[in-house]
C-alpha cells in the first residue's frame, strides 16, 4: 500500500491510498454534551460509544434534534463535550490547546456542510486553493493540486467559473475539492446533500464512495436513507443515543 504523503508535499489527492486501513482512527467513550440556555440544561448527547476504523464509510441517521450534528461537531474538534473523551488518531482532543485543536483540524480533517461556503466572487480554482494559500504553498503547487482535484471531481472545465454560475451539485464538489485539498485522513460530511435534488444527491453520494473506496475516511450525517445506503456502516441516533447499528459491507 502507497504512504501517505506530507500536505507540505505534492499529492495524488483522490487516487492515493490512505496508510494503516483497518486500525482506529476515531474513538469516542461515553461522550456527552449537554447545552444550557437561560440555566435550562439540555442533553445533546447522552452517552455515545463507537470506533472508527481508517478506511470506513458510516452514515449516522437519525430524525431532526438526535443529535448528528453535534456528534459531527465534537468529532471534527467545532465544539467541546462536557464529558468522556474523543480520540482522533490516539490524541484526546479535548486535552488539546486551541491552538493543537486547530492544527489537528487543518492538517487530519476535511468538513463538508449542508451550505457549500463558497466565496462567490472568486472563481472555482480560487475557492479550492484557499486553504492552500493559508499554508504558503507556492502559486505553481496550488495551481497543480487544485487542477488535479477539480479533474477528479468532474469540474476541471468550470476552474474558472464563478460559483453563483454552478448549479447546487457543482457547488458542492467544489466545496469537497477543498475540503480534500490539504489531504486529510478524515472527511466530515454534515448533510452534504440537504440542498440538493435527488440525482445531485446521488452524484454527491458516489462521489463519496469512490473516495472511500481509495481508502479515504468518511463519517457522513444525512437525513437522506438512500444517501445513507452508500455508506458501509450505518449508525442510527435517537436522543443522543446509539439506537442501533446496521454493517453493509
Amino acid at each position: 500500500m502507497k504512504q501517505e504523503m506530507s500536505t507540505d508535499g505534492n499529492i495524488e489527492a483522490l487516487s492515493q491510498d490512505i496508510v494503516d486501513k483497518g486500525s482506529t482512527i476515531i474513538e469516542l467513550i461515553d461522550v456527552k454534551k449537554v447545552y444550557v440556555s437561560d440555566g435550562v440544561p439540555t442533553e445533546a448527547m447522552r452517552g455515545i460509544s463507537f470506533k472508527v476504523t481508517k478506511g470506513e464509510f458510516i452514515a449516522v441517521v437519525g430524525p431532526s434534534g438526535s443529535g448528528k450534528s453535534t456528534l459531527l461537531h465534537l468529532i471534527g474538534g467545532l465544539d467541546r463535550p462536557t464529558s468522556g473523551r474523543i480520540l482522533i488518531g490516539g490524541n484526546d482532543i479535548n486535552k488539546l490547546s486551541d491552538d493543537k485543536l486547530a492544527e489537528l483540524r487543518n492538517e487530519k480533517i476535511g468538513f463538508v456542510f449542508q451550505f457549500y461556503n463558497l466565496v462567490p466572487y472568486l472563481p472555482v480554482i480560487k475557492n479550492v486553493e484557499l486553504p492552500l494559500i493559508v499554508k504558503g504553498v507556492s502559486s505553481q503547487e496550488r495551481r497543480e493540486r487544485v487542477l488535479k482535484l477539480l479533474e477528479e471531481v468532474g469540474l476541471k472545465d468550470k476552474a474558472f467559473t464563478r460559483p453563483t454560475r454552478l448549479s447546487g451539485g457543482e457547488q458542492q464538489r467544489v466545496a469537497i475539492a477543498r475540503a480534500l485539498i490539504n489531504n486529510p485522513e478524515i472527511l466530515l460530511a454534515d448533510e452534504p446533500t440537504g440542498n440538493l435534488d435527488s440525482k445531485n444527491s446521488i452524484m454527491i453520494a458516489e462521489l463519496f464512495r469512490r473516495l472511500n473506496d481509495k481508502g479515504r475516511t468518511i463519517l457522513m450525517v444525512t437525513h437522506n436513507l438512500l444517501v445513507a445506503s452508500y455508506a458501509k456502516r450505518i449508525l442510527y441516533i435517537r436522543d443522543g443515543l446509539i439506537e442501533k447499528e446496521e454493517n453493509k459491507a
